[in-house]
C-alpha cells in the first residue's frame, strides 16, 4: 500500500508529476456540480483496464478509464489543490445601440478611426397615443477604448488580447458586423472563421429585442405585428388596478421557410410570459383539441381515393381572435412604449400568444364560427368537421391555426374560403403542399407524402450528413440490452436524435420498429445504442426520398387491418412487441409498433394481446371514417397469422393456458360478437405487419415496404405541372 508521504516524496522528486481529471460518475449530479475531480496519476491497474489515480482530498485511490491528463499542472500540497492554468480576459461595457466599429487592418496606433455609425431610429416629432417604437439613446461611437471596470484584470499589452491558444493560426483582419452585439475594442483581432464555425454571422433568429432592433427586416416584422394587434383591438391602455400584477411581454422571432428550406418571411411574434400565470387566479381551462396525424392521413386518403382537391388555409394572428373571460393585464411591449405613458399597462380584451388560456380561447371562437357555417363536429375527433350529406361533402381538419380543406365540390370549397376570410384575417395557401413539416404533392393519380427536408435536417444536425448509406435500419441479428458494457454517451444528444426520429415516423412506417426499439434506452444510452442509432441514420440517408403514396380510386373505401406480434423480443424483460397496420382501400393510414405491458407465456397469448390493441384502433378509425363520410360505420376486417390466437378470439374457451389473461385483453371477443370487427387468417408471407414487430432481412424488408405503399418520390412530372411520380412498385 502506497502512503501519502510516499506520494508526496515521489512528486517532489518528479517521479510522479502528472495531474489528471477523473470523470464524476455520481448518479445524482446537479446542473452546477463539477463533472470531474483533480487527482494524481500513480500507475496502471493490474486487474482491470484503467488508470490508478490518487485523490489527495479524500485520500483514496480510484481506478478509472475516463480521465484527461494535464502534464503541465502539478499538485500544490500546501494549498491542497492542483495548480490550474488561468487566462486573463477583458470585459468591456459598450452601449447596445452602437454598431461595432471596423477594426483597423494591421495598421498601427496611428490608423484613422472610422466614422460613427448612423443611428437606427429617429425620435418621433410628437408623441401619439398609438404604440410607437421607443427611440434608442443617441450616443456617439467612442473613438477610444472604454475604460475597463474595476473588477477586470487588465492584460500587459494589447497584443495579449488575441487568444493565446491560437497563436499558430494565421490572422486575417476584417469587419464582423455585430456577431454578438458587442463592439470590438481596438487591438482585438476578428478571426476569419470557417462557414461552419461562424454560424452566428449567418442569417439567424434573434433571441431578444436588443438583437433584432438593428435589423431592418426584423423591425418591419415587429411593426407589422403591432399594426395587426392594434387593428384587432386586442388591448386598451389603463392604469394598473390595485391588487393586480401585470404579465410581461417579449418578442419571439422566427424565420418562415418553405419545403426547400429557403427563407420566405421574417416573422415577429409578441408573446406574453405566461409561465408566471397561476391556475384559478389567472386562468381556468386551457385544453384545445388538434387533429391527430392519423386523422389527417385518413382525410388525405379519402380525398385521394375520391379525387378531391385538398386545400390549405392559415389564420393570421389566430390567438388574437380569442375573447378572454378573465381580467388580464400586461406590460407595454419592448420598443413600443407610448411616450409619456410609461407607467401604464395594457388590459387585454382578447387573447395573446403565450397566455395559458390563449389556445382554448381561439378554439372556442373557431368552433363557434364553423358551427354557425353549418359544420358538424366529429364526435370521435373534435378537430375534424364535416358539412353536407351523401355525395356533397366538405371536410375540415384543424391544427391550431392551420385548416386542411377538402370536398367533392370545388365551388363549395371556394365559398367556404370566402366565408372564413369574412370572419378572420386568412392566408389562402392554395393546394396543400406543406403541412407541419410534411411535404404533400397532389396530381390526378393521387397524393404523395414525405419528409425529405426534415430528414435531411436530422442528418445535418446529428453530424451524419454524407454518411455511408445502408439498406436496412437495423442488423437482422441485433439485440440491444440495458446492461450494455460499453461506455455511456451523451444522453441529451441521444434523446434529441430520438425525438426527431419519432416525428419522422409520421410518414415512414418502415422506421416505426427501429425508432421504438432504440428509444427504450434513452435513460442511459451507451456506445452500442448510439451505434444502432447511427445505423438507422445511415438507412435514412439511403431512403431520404421515400414516402407514402395515396392512389386514386384503387379498391373500396373500406378499412382493413393487419395484426402481428413477436415473442419475448426484449432480452431484458422478455416482453413482446405488438404491431398493427390499417389501410383505407390501398392507402396506409395508421401504424403502431408498441412493446406489450405484460409478459406473454406463448405466441398465442402475444398475438391475442396484439389483436386487442389493433381492435381498439380499428373501432376508432371506423367511427371517424363514418363521421367523414356521413354514413354508418362498416365492419373492419382484421387479419392475423396465428391460428391459435384467432380461435381464442372467436371462442371464449376457458382452459389452463388462457385463464390468467387479464379481462381487458378479451375486448377483441366483444368486438367480434357485435360485428364491429371481423377476424380472418392470413399467411405469414402476406402478413404486412411483420415490418412492425421483427427485424427483417433486406429482401423481405423491401418487399413489405413496396406492398404497404412506401416508395421513392420523384419529380419526373414537374414539367407537366404535376408533383407526384410513379414508382416501379406502386403506380399513382
Amino acid at each position: 500500500m502506497i502512503s501519502i508521504r510516499s506520494i508526496r516524496s515521489l512528486c517532489a522528486e518528479q517521479w510522479i508529476r502528472d495531474d489528471l481529471y477523473v470523470k464524476d460518475v455520481r448518479p445524482q449530479l446537479r446542473k452546477l456540480d463539477d463533472r470531474s475531480s483533480a487527482m494524481i496519476f500513480i500507475g496502471y491497474d493490474e486487474r482491470v483496464k484503467g488508470y490508478r489515480a490518487y485523490n489527495p482530498v479524500n485520500m483514496r485511490v480510484h481506478v478509472t478509464r475516463d480521465a484527461i491528463f494535464d502534464e503541465e499542472a502539478s499538485w500544490d500540497w500546501e494549498a491542497g489543490g492542483a495548480a490550474l492554468p488561468c487566462s486573463d480576459f477583458i470585459i468591456t461595457e459598450v452601449e447596445q445601440a452602437i454598431s461595432p466599429a471596423p477594426v483597423a487592418a494591421a495598421g498601427g496606433p496611428g490608423s484613422p478611426a472610422s466614422a460613427p455609425p448612423a443611428v437606427m431610429h429617429a425620435t418621433s416629432a410628437s408623441p401619439t397615443p398609438s404604440m410607437s417604437p421607443s427611440p434608442p439613446p443617441l450616443t456617439p461611437a467612442p473613438t477610444t477604448p472604454p475604460a475597463a471596470p474595476e473588477f477586470v484584470s487588465p492584460l500587459a499589452n494589447d497584443d495579449e488580447r488575441v487568444d493565446a491558444s491560437h497563436e499558430d493560426t494565421p490572422l486575417r483582419y476584417r469587419v464582423i458586423d455585430n456577431v454578438i452585439g458587442d463592439a470590438l475594442v481596438p487591438g482585438q483581432a476578428a478571426r476569419d472563421l470557417d462557414d461552419e464555425a461562424l454560424c452566428l454571422v449567418c442569417e439567424g433568429e434573434p433571441s431578444s429585442f436588443a438583437e433584432a432592433e438593428h435589423d431592418a427586416a426584423w423591425r418591419a416584422a415587429m411593426k407589422e405585428e403591432m399594426e395587426a394587434v392594434e387593428r384587432n383591438d386586442t388591448w386598451e391602455l389603463v392604469d394598473l388596478p390595485r391588487g393586480h400584477r401585470p404579465i410581461g411581454l417579449r418578442w419571439v422571432f422566427k424565420l418562415k421557410k418553405n419545403e426547400a428550406g429557403a427563407v420566405i418571411k421574417h416573422k415577429a411574434r409578441l408573446v406574453a410570459k405566461g409561465h408566471v400565470q397561476k391556475p384559478v387566479i389567472d386562468f381556468d381551462e386551457v385544453f384545445a383539441p388538434v387533429a391527430r396525424m392519423e386523422s389527417v392521413r385518413l382525410l388525405l386518403a379519402l380525398a385521394a381515393h375520391e379525387g378531391w382537391p385538398v386545400h390549405h388555409m392559415d389564420v393570421k394572428l389566430a390567438f388574437l381572435n380569442g375573447v378572454l373571460e378573465e381580467e388580464v393585464y400586461v406590460t407595454q411591449p419592448p420598443g413600443f412604449i407610448v411616450p409619456g405613458q410609461e407607467g401604464k399597462v395594457l388590459r387585454l380584451k382578447k387573447a395573446l400568444y403565450g397566455l395559458r388560456q390563449a389556445p382554448r380561447a381561439w378554439n372556442v371562437r373557431l368552433d363557434a364560427t364553423l358551427k354557425n357555417l353549418g359544420f358538424e363536429q366529429s364526435a370521435h375527433e373534435h378537430a375534424v368537421y364535416g358539412h353536407g350529406h351523401g355525395g356533397a361533402r366538405l371536410l375540415i381538419g384543424v391544427y391550431v391555426d392551420d385548416l386542411v380543406i377538402t370536398g367533392s365540390n370545388p365551388a363549395e370549397i371556394n365559398r367556404f374560403k370566402d366565408e372564413m376570410k369574412a370572419q378572420f384575417l386568412m392566408s389562402d395557401l392554395g393546394l396543400l403542399s406543406f403541412y407541419l413539416g410534411i411535404e404533400m404533392r397532389q396530381n390526378a393519380r393521387g397524393i404523395a407524402l414525405n419528409q425529405r427536408s426534415y430528414a435531411a435536417r436530422i442528418l445535418d444536425t446529428s453530424g451524419m450528413k454524407g454518411c455511408n448509406p445502408t439498406s436496412t435500419p437495423m442488423e437482422e441479428w441485433l439485440r440491444l440490452s440495458h446492461e450494455s458494457m460499453t461506455e455511456e454517451v451523451d444522453a441529451t444528444a441521444y434523446r434529441r436524435i430520438i425525438g426527431s426520429l419519432r416525428y419522422l415516423v409520421h410518414t415512414r412506417p418502415d422506421l416505426a420498429l427501429s425508432v421504438g426499439y432504440v428509444s427504450r434506452f434513452m435513460e442511459r444510452p451507451t456506445v452500442e445504442h448510439m451505434g444502432a442509432v447511427k445505423r438507422l441514420l445511415c438507412y435514412i440517408a439511403d431512403t431520404i426520398d421515400y414516402g407514402l403514396i395515396y392512389p386514386r380510386g384503387l379498391g373500396e373505401t373500406k378499412l382493413v387491418g393487419y395484426s402481428d406480434s413477436d415473442l419475448a423480443g426484449d432480452i431484458d424483460t422478455r416482453e413482446s412487441t405488438s404491431g398493427a397496420l390499417f389501410f383505407l382501400g390501398a392507402s396506409l393510414i395508421s401504424w403502431q409498433s408498441t412493446k406489450q405491458r405484460i409478459l406473454a407465456l406463448s405466441s398465442c397469448e402475444a398475438e391475442y394481446v396484439a389483436a386487442t390493441m389493433a381492435a381498439s384502433q380499428a373501432i376508432w378509425l371506423a367511427r371517424l371514417l363514418s363521421d367523414l363520410k356521413g354514413k354508418e360505420a362498416a365492419t373492419v376486417k382484421l387479419k392475423m397469422d396465428n391460428m391459435s390466437a384467432l380461435a381464442l378470439s372467436k371462442n371464449p374457451v376457458f382452459h389452463e393456458r388462457s385463464k390468467h389473461i387479464d379481462v381487458r385483453y378479451h375486448f377483441i371477443r366483444d368486438c367480434l360478437e357485435n360485428g364491429s370487427i371481423s377476424a380472418e387468417f392470413v399467411s405469414t408471407k402476406d402478413q404486412l405487419a411483420d415490418i412492425l414487430t421483427k427485424v427483417l432481412g433486406r429482401v423481405r424488408f423491401h418487399e413489405l415496404n413496396a406492398r404497404i405503399g412506401l416508395v421513392k418520390i420523384q419529380d419526373e412530372h414537374k414539367d407537366q405541372g404535376e408533383n407526384v411520380s410513379s414508382n416501379p412498385c406502386v403506380s399513382v
